[in-house]
Parts: C-alpha cells; structure tokens; sequence
C-alpha cells in the first residue's frame, strides 16, 4: 500500500521508521510522500531516512493524492488539524490512519462522525497502550471475570518534569491547539478505561487548575535559547544538544515562527496541569481519574473494584531526574510492574506480566505490525482502534473541559450525536 505521512514533526518519526526500515513492514507497504507546512522539517525527514521523497504543502493535498497514488495516510499533524485530513481521507476512500486525538472539540469529532457515516468508512486511531503486554494482561483477567463485576476505577496517572514539563514548552500548551492535556494526554488513558470495561462514558465531572507552570513559579523568560537564567533552571532545554530537536525546529524556525523551547512557566500556556474527575459508563461503573505533570516520576497507579474482588497494577516508567542538563533525557526503569489480584475472601496473588522494550511498554510495534500488515486473524482483545473509539476517549477529556468551564457535570450525548 502507498502511503504519505501528513505532518513531519517528531511523532511521525514512529510511522515513518517502520514503513521504510521495518522489513515485515517495509515488503508490503511504501512510503512514497511527506506533507507538512515546513519545508525544513520535511527535509529533515528525508535526510534521516536517506531518501529523496516529494514534499507537498497542505494546499497540494488533492495533487499529491493523484500524482503519488496515494492509497493510506497517517496523520500527526497539530491536533486541531487532524479532522481536516480525517475527513478528506474517509471521503477519498483511503485508509486513514491518524494519530491520538482524533481531534480536540466536539465540533469537530461530530464532523468526523457523521463522515463515517455517509461514506460507510471508517479509521484506525493509534492507541499504542492497549498492545503492551502487561495493559493487555489487565484486560484478559477482566474479561476472564476473575473479579466479577466491574464497579469502579481509580486511576492516576503521573508526568514527570521531563515529560510532563515538556507539553508546555510546545504547541500543546494552548488549547486552541491541542484541546488540553484531557484531550491530547488522557484520551491514552481514558480509552484504556473504555476499552478494559467494555465500556461508553456518559456522565462527566471535573476539576482543573494551573497550580506549577505559571510565572509565580520561577523567573518567566520567552524561551531557553535565550534565556538569561538558565543557570538557575531545571526545566532548561537546550535544543542543540539533540540532532533531531535541531533538525526538526531549531533549524526549521526561520521558516514558520514556531519555537519548540517556550518557557514552561509561560504565562500564554492556558492549560492546568493539575486536574481530576470523575466519570459514570453505562454499564453503571465509576471512574476517580487524576493526571499530575510536575511528579517525581513516571508512570501510574490503577485498581479495578468488584463484585468478587480487586485488581491493582502500578507501573514506574521514569524515576529520578537530574535537573539542569538541558536535554530531555532521564532514567528509564525495566520491568517495574506490579499486577495482583485481590480476591475477596481469600489470599491476593501476583500475576506475571511481560514487560517488553520499546515505546509505550512495548505497544509501540505491536500496533504499527497490526495496523500496516492487514490480517484475517482475529484478535479476541478487540485492541484495533476504530473512529468511535476514538470519539468516546476524546468526548471524556471534552466533557471534562467543559464540565471545568461551565462548573457542572456534563452529558457526553449532549455533545454529539451518533
């Protein structure tokens, strides 16, 4: 299958990588086109890869489908600009394949929606966590009812000050761009939810303010390059030291304004970085979800209340930091989880996980094998995204946006329709 890449920034570098040098990838599909606003980034690419691929500004998409013979894209352009290449993918009959969120505002997920439904096609949405092995292990004892029926879920998920600074330092700091960290960072976390529970959400309240990254915090400057106190700084990034954040923006800045080093205490960042909910299914379930961005560590905390017992997994993905170094980069942990079943009425028991390498617990390549190399094997975890998965993650971090704006719970059918 032919296809193009919509949007070079660093998360492309997953997609493009196992279309050209994954070999099981690589034998039956082609990368054959890039398309991003930046012209620099887009050469940043090719030069990686070693090839010479045609590149194509937005207003090309039409040429670049007919004259490359494009039959896929996968798209990982800004956030606000996935429904865009979404919907002219779907009406196009192409495979779509875009990266999480599917979008940011119910606006626009209404639009995608009722895409779907006049051309009959559908999409993949790239939830790579559900393929690691030990969040898949969680989804087997659930569905094995081991504890029952499912009542609750408490979940919480932290960011450390490598990670979780790093949002704020980019485009996804402003929710025009990314619909907030509930909609860009927790639709990871909130389609797990759906996805383990078998499960839609339908009511949504919510908390959220900005209690770190602010200008109270530390001695605001517009950006690290030219910082005047960076000495003094732990959240210091220092682009050069990075081949690909050099290539990728340091050198491509000239060309479009965008800065990817804003001073995390910014006082344009208009998204919170503390915030928590609650959230009711139809299958009666409770959710108590919070996501912190300024944690020590890495990684996160789950335990599943029922009607025979409990489960609870946690997982160390990062531990300590050595602030100050200028360079995103902290120590990463190996087979630090936790899985324990909790009957009622008799003696809790670990459960063996795999803990494989590789991005997002190992999912990473599992999906991108799932999604390019199309079999007729089944997979009795249902761990392909569709477009209605993707609406029902995002209409969580939606509705808990706006829960937080207008101070009240939130109906998900209130803000779209299917």
């Amino acid at each position: 299958m032919r296809y193009a890449i919509i949007g070079t920034g660093s998360r492309s570098s997953m997609y493009y990588e196992a279309l050209v040098k994954n070999e099981e990838i690589s034998k039956e599909n082609e990368l054959v086109a890039l398309m991003d606003l930046n012209q620099s980034r887009m050469d940043y690419v090719n030069k990686t890869l070693g090839l010479n691929l045609p590149t194509y500004q937005p207003y090309q998409f039409e040429e670049m489908l007919e004259t490359e013979k494009i039959e896929g894209i996968v798209v990982t352009t800004k956030d606000s600009h996935h429904h865009e290449y979404i919907i002219k993918g779907l009406k196009k009959g192409l495979k779509v394949i875009t990266e999480k969120p599917m979008t940011t505002n119910e606006e626009k997920c209404q639009e995608i929606i009722d895409t779907m439904e006049e051309t009959g096609n559908d999409l993949i949405v790239t939830f790579n966590y559900r393929y690691s092995p030990y969040r898949s292990k969680v989804k087997e004892l659930i569905q094995d009812g081991v504890i029952g029926d499912l009542t609750l879920v408490e979940f919480h998920w932290f960011l450390d000050t490598t990670h979780g600074a790093d949002y704020y330092r980019r485009w996804h700091g402003e929710k025009r761009n990314s619909g907030s960290l509930w909609v860009h960072k927790s639709t990871h976390h909130f389609d797990l939810v759906n996805w383990w529970l078998d499960a839609k959400p339908e009511e949504v309240f919510a908390f959220g303010e900005k209690r770190f990254y602010k200008p109270e915090t530390f001695q605001y400057r517009l950006r690290c390059k030219t910082c005047d106190v960076a000495d003094d700084c732990k959240f210091y990034l220092d682009m050069s030291s990075s081949k690909k954040l050099t290539g990728l923006y340091l050198e491509a800045e000239a060309e479009d304004g965008y800065f990817r080093d804003r001073c995390v205490f910014s006082p344009e960042i208009n998204i919170w970085d503390t915030r928590a909910l609650t959230v009711k299914y139809d299958n009666s379930a409770l959710l108590s979800y919070s996501l912190n961005n300024y944690a020590p560590y890495e990684g996160y905390k789950v335990a599943f209340v029922g009607t025979k017992g409990r489960i609870e997994q946690d997982v160390i993905e990062a531990s300590y930091i050595s602030g100050h170094d200028g360079k995103l980069e902290r120590r990463t942990l190996d087979n630090n989880v936790r899985l324990e079943v909790f009957p009622l009425f008799a003696e809790s028991y670990e459960v063996e996980v795999e803990v494989s390498k590789g991005g997002h617990g190992g999912g990473d390549i599992r999906l991108l094998k799932d999604i390019f190399l199309d079999t007729d094997q089944e997979d009795p975890l249902n761990r392909k995204a569709g477009g209605i998965d993707g609406a029902m993650s995002i209409l969580t971090g939606i509705a808990a946006r706006r829960s937080i704006e207008k101070e009240q719970l939130i109906k998900i059918n209130d803000l779209v329709k299917f």
